[in-house]
């Protein structure tokens, strides 16, 4: 029963999951643009195949199984390899490969997502820093932090942004900010003010200002790695 219907409630449900906990079906419903009872079906699908994808326990919401979570990481590497390859081959930015992945990601067989790979030679990390998982389903853990946890002077890399809002990409793009990138924090505002941080590793590189939100999703590591 491997659709394109079920692979993006698998996805939906493993990146929900992410966050941690298991998944209420109203935060399913909200996240997917469908009906409850649209997702209480599928649950239900999902739930009495053999082997299961998915667990449900009323009123704590749904978890994947194995099974499921094998799925989804394979759709996620689909997803991933193609947002590379759009990037590093056909030269779209950052900010425009997450939809055209998205489009594509259910489309392609395994043996053309395995030809992607060794095309380009197996990258470990997206255009947005994600981790690609592995065709065996291992995903590379990270020990990162967000750019709102980073101390004042504390300078850090650029490593990850965790959102795929094409207008915040081309916010950050603006700004000077992309992976890589060796920022500075220099000041936080307090009850969870904007955060200002120079842009480049000299002195005299240029101070900008972002929100709480956007630096809670922006991932740093340290500048030697």
């Amino acid at each position: 029963m491997q659709t394109e219907t079920v692979e993006k409630y698998l996805k939906t449900i493993y990146e929900i999951q992410q966050q941690g906990g298991r998944v209420k079906t109203t935060i399913l419903a909200q996240t997917l643009g469908v009906t409850a009872g649209s997702v209480t079906d599928m649950i239900k699908r999902l739930s009495s195949v053999r082997p299961k994808m998915v667990s449900h326990e009323l009123h704590k919401g749904v978890a994947l199984t194995p099974r499921g979570k094998k799925v989804a990481l394979n759709v996620i590497r689909r997803h991933r390899l193609l947002e590379t390859f759009l990037n590093q081959v056909l030269g779209f930015s950052w900010d425009e490969v997450h939809d055209e992945a998205e489009n594509l990601e259910h489309h392609i067989s395994d043996r053309l997502t395995d030809a992607i790979a060794e095309y380009l030679n197996h990258p470990q990390y997206d255009p947005h820093g994600d981790p690609i998982p592995e065709k065996d389903g291992k995903l590379k853990a990270d020990k990162f932090q967000t750019l709102a946890a980073t101390p004042i002077g504390e300078s850090v890399r650029i490593a990850r942004v965790r959102h795929s809002d094409a207008e915040m990409l081309r916010y950050l793009d603006e700004l000077g900010i992309r992976l890589e990138t060796v920022v500075t924090v220099v000041e936080k505002a307090p009850f969870k003010g904007p955060l200002s941080i120079r842009v480049g590793p000299q002195r005299q590189a240029p101070i900008r200002t972002l929100g709480i939100n956007v630096a809670d999703e922006i991932m740093v590591g340290p500048l030697s790695v």
